[in-house]
């Protein structure tokens, strides 16, 4: 089978849709892999690496799209790419289409595509297991964010989040504790900051109020406890994700009046519309702005920061997706494996 690596077209897309090592075993199992000029580049792979691991490096998006059976990407399309579609063609990134425009469902439809989200293949436990690693580089990147927009020369508190003796530390706000949440709690943690993690769901509070034995506050998503914790923030991560629908709204522009001036917002709910009723997307190039006196923090593809690490942690996760695509064929493998066909949203054109 023919798979292509086409390099991102977003605007601050810095990851890449397989590594060199991905690469490698899909070459070793007999597949033939086209990867784009330069399109590791941005996260340290160079061509050559690609091509000492068996791929053909072409020298256009065209040529990639032209002779692929099988699309490896990141983020979903954009507008210029649609037309590079063509029927019997499957596609395999982070779709989003539930926030996306409806001109890509319409684009996926008039090629015949196929079209697979890595964000809702879901295993029979209810894990999402390409999102997951994708998630956990996300949640671990939330300290180094917060900590940078939370220095005076970028116009916030000027606070440290460890604090030092006789100084306390910044006061962290999480919502949700999935993937994300869980993994942006250890880190914070880990800063020494002071944190309080909310969730309408106890089985997931529990085990982290266990874990950290009363080094952090757990609390039920009610609005009352949301709007008691707002006061009081330094820094808010916004954490829900219900899969394959818009993320709820649970901060309105109400909350952020009665939050710390300068506070600092990083909304990873944005790719899914954003759980804060100010939200909007932002990249990396501008990624901040100011609503209420809160600086909101809303990069959809906020991994990219690490686009080597995360670009690995996407090839551990896809891959055996991939492997198994190209040893059955896209329709048996939907078949013959749940989790995959829980991503399926277009099929041969058809949404499903």
């Amino acid at each position: 089978m023919n798979f292509g690596v086409p390099k991102e077209a977003r605007p601050s897309e810095l990851r890449v849709g397989l590594t060199p090592a991905g690469v490698y075993a899909l070459t070793q199992a007999g597949h033939t892999v086209f990867v784009e000029r330069d399109a590791g580049a941005a996260a340290s792979f160079d061509d050559n690496e690609y091509r000492a691991v068996g791929a053909q490096v072409v020298y256009s998006a065209d040529e990639v799209w032209g002779r692929a059976d099988v699309i490896a990407k990141v983020s979903r399309l954009t507008e210029r790419e649609y037309p590079l579609l063509h029927s019997q063609q499957t596609l395999l990134s982070f779709m989003h289409l539930a926030v996306a425009s409806r001109d890509l469902a319409d684009a996926l439809r008039a090629a015949q595509a196929t079209s697979i989200a890595y964000e809702l293949i879901q295993n029979d436990q209810g894990a999402l297991p390409v999102l997951m690693p994708t998630s956990q580089v996300a949640g671990r990147l939330a300290p180094i964010i917060a900590g940078e927009w939370l220095e005076s020369s970028r116009g916030g508190r000027g606070i440290l989040l460890s604090g030092i003796t006789g100084v306390p530390p910044a006061a962290v706000v999480i919502l949700g504790a999935g993937s994300v949440g869980a993994n942006a709690l250890r880190a914070f943690v880990g800063s020494g900051s002071q944190v309080t993690i909310l969730d309408t769901r106890y089985d997931r509070l529990e085990p982290l109020c266990e874990q950290f034995n009363g080094r952090v506050t757990t609390l039920l998503a009610t609005p009352y406890n949301l709007q008691r914790v707002l006061k009081f923030a330094d820094v808010v991560i916004g954490a829900v994700l219900v899969p394959g629908q818009r993320a709820p709204i649970l901060i309105s522009r109400e909350m952020l009046r009665t939050m710390r001036r300068r506070a600092v917002l990083i909304d990873y709910a944005i790719d899914q519309g954003g759980c804060a009723e100010t939200s909007r997307p932002t990249t990396h190039d501008n990624p901040t702005y100011v609503v209420e006196n809160v600086i909101h923090y809303c990069v959809p593809n906020v991994t990219a920061r690490v686009a080597r690490t995360a670009s690995h942690a996407l090839t551990n996760a896809a891959l055996p997706y991939l492997l198994e695509i190209g040893a059955r064929g896209i329709e048996p493998a939907l078949q013959a494996d749940s989790a995959l066909q829980r991503g399926l949203q277009v099929l041969n054109g058809t949404v499903v």
